[in-house]
């Protein structure tokens, strides 16, 4: 693993930073394969991010990139840490971005401990991956065998500690798997971090403890800015050697990756546009094109779709109760020593005198209460990330038996839609704080939940779009910089923020004239997509500026 350094951006002279005046840029030419108004609009956007980045951009080279900006389109050696690394061109994550959507419910909504699906879920996905490759080396190898060890880079290394990266990375070691393993016994590696544990690999045993997760560097060439690698020894000898990589959303790729052969979807789209076409010619709802899709690609009937979905909506249900169940003086894990108060707010909104606040409180508890759990590392949904597990529950919470009451089919839609709303956001953008912010994160989450919403009160195809595109763009450059490199300060509450402006636009959608909504999703994805690239890598989940830096513990 490369630790080269990474220079920093220098800063542009005092010039024109659109590149050109406006005059210019109207009367500019444009080729016969782009569309006028799309390339005015994408000018004026990449002219805005030149106005506040203070770097010169030309229209014609905006003109020459027609399709959505990939957050791996920036040269390498721009920056100066893990959240600005380059993404290597060889990653899925980045080859996908050039075909159709073949993400799938099952990998998209997982359940895994807090906090992080990038840091946590991701992290012992791998390892528990490792675990399996060395059980199966012949066992003349395996005899030989000495040790396990796992070094962790770039924002893995950074912010490890606060996300428990590397008690996550230890217990999938020793063969524990995300959806099953018990909270208790990662919470008993954090109070207990000498314990030693024996690994059966064939007719030897190999003992591991928390020493052999070593936090690498935090800056260097990295193919992606979660990156990290798993060896088997034999001795100072190398028995096998894996480089992994935590692309986000607990999605994990490793170098050579191939991915799972699919079948082919019934309407394919890469955009949102390309999804409403099918949605609108084929006289479809969003969600029952995702459903079509959904039994296609991995080729599973209609009622195994909806047993998975209702398994992920029960699970979040379950997040949220045991939120609000927890003791109102308890305290989150951690230096912070952040009181919980999803039970507190949740009470206290009861006794309001205004049925709207009360509505607006409940809400916030929900997603509080489902946050807090993720803060102390018990059992999430990512959807599509741990550090946003509390908004989706929330609202599917506020929808069904802790609100409105709808009915399972209802909410089952809703959830297929929101689906193809961080489907979209991680093929044409990222879900990585760590690569892009929390806007990337509680951003996705929140338009995702908007459009469950809207989906789950029968709204037509262009308010779906609509309510998801509202949610996302009032995230836009949202930092994540975690007080201590925990997910609890400023996590916790935006979660609770996330669900409230999910349902804000919910109402707008559901109101406003819906033709007459001047910005679509695929232009907002593609404006996270650019900030994303942008943004400093301080605000990259590397708890070195923002808040991290501010706030002072005492």
């Amino acid at each position: 693993m490369s630790d080269k350094r990474i220079n920093s951006r220098p800063e542009n002279s005092a010039e024109n930073p659109l590149g050109s005046s406006l005059e210019d840029l109207v009367k500019q030419e444009i080729s016969s394969n782009v569309d006028r108004r799309a390339f005015l609009m994408r000018s004026a956007v990449v002219g805005a991010a030149a106005v506040m980045t203070g770097r010169s951009v030309s229209a014609v080279a905006a003109q020459a990139k027609p399709g959505p900006i990939a957050a791996s389109a920036e040269p390498k050696g721009v920056s100066g840490g893990p959240g600005n690394v380059e993404l290597s061109p060889s990653l899925n994550v980045v080859k996908n971005q050039k075909g159709p959507v073949m993400t799938t419910l099952d990998e998209f909504y997982k359940v895994g401990p807090g906090p992080s699906s990038s840091h946590t879920i991701g992290p012992m996905r791998i390892t528990y991956d490792f675990y399996q490759r060395c059980t199966k080396l012949p066992a003349d190898q395996l005899a030989k065998a000495t040790a396990l060890k796992v070094n962790l880079f770039g924002s893995l290394s950074a912010t490890g500690k606060g996300h428990g990266t590397e008690r996550a990375s230890l217990a999938g070691l020793i063969g524990k798997e995300p959806a099953t393993v018990d909270p208790a016994f990662l919470d008993g590696l954090r109070d207990n971090p000498d314990q030693t544990f024996p690994v059966k690999l064939g007719e030897k045993t190999v003992n591991v403890s928390l020493k052999d997760v070593v936090f690498d560097a935090v800056k260097g060439d990295f193919p992606h800015p979660n990156t990290m690698t798993c060896k088997l020894m034999a001795g100072n000898t190398v028995l096998l050697e894996q480089e992994y990589y935590s692309v986000g959303g607990g999605f994990i790729e490793w170098k050579g990756y191939t991915p799972p052969k699919k079948n082919p979807p019934k309407y394919p789209f890469s955009t949102m546009k390309e999804l409403r076409q099918h949605a609108d010619q084929n006289n479809l709802t969003i969600a029952q094109v995702i459903l079509a899709n959904e039994m296609a690609i991995p080729g599973r009937s209609q009622e195994e779709v909806y047993a998975f979905i209702d398994k992920i909506t029960n699970a979040m249900v379950a997040t949220v109760k045991s939120g609000l169940a927890a003791p109102e003086d308890s305290v989150l894990p951690g230096p912070i020593k952040l009181h919980s108060k999803a039970a507190t707010v949740y009470k206290r909104a009861m006794d309001d005198q205004y049925e709207t606040e009360r509505a607006i409180g409940a809400v916030s508890a929900y997603a509080l209460a489902g946050s807090e759990e993720n803060g102390r590392g018990h059992l999430v949904i990512t959807a599509p990330t741990g550090g946003s597990a509390g908004v989706m529950p929330a609202v599917v919470y506020a929808l069904g038996e802790g609100g409105r009451k709808l009915p399972p089919e209802k909410i089952r839609q809703g959830m297929l839609a929101a689906a193809a709303i961080g489907y979209l956001c991680k093929h044409n953008a990222t879900l990585s704080a760590a690569e892009g912010g929390c806007q990337a994160e509680i951003g996705v989450a929140s338009a995702m939940a908007a459009a469950l919403a809207a989906t789950a009160h029968d709204a037509e195809s262009r308010v779906v779009e609509n309510a998801a595109e509202s949610a996302l763009e009032h995230h836009l450059g949202m930092t994540c910089d975690p007080v201590a490199g925990f997910v609890q300060v400023p996590c916790i509450e935006r979660c609770a923020f996330g669900a409230v402006k999910a349902w804000t636009a919910y109402v707008i959608a559901t109101n406003e004239i819906a033709s007459r909504h001047r910005v679509d999703l695929d232009a907002t994805i593609a404006a996270m997509a650019q900030t994303a690239k942008d943004m400093n890598s301080k605000y990259k989940e590397t708890s070195e500026a923002g808040l991290a830096m501010s706030v002072t513990l005492c």
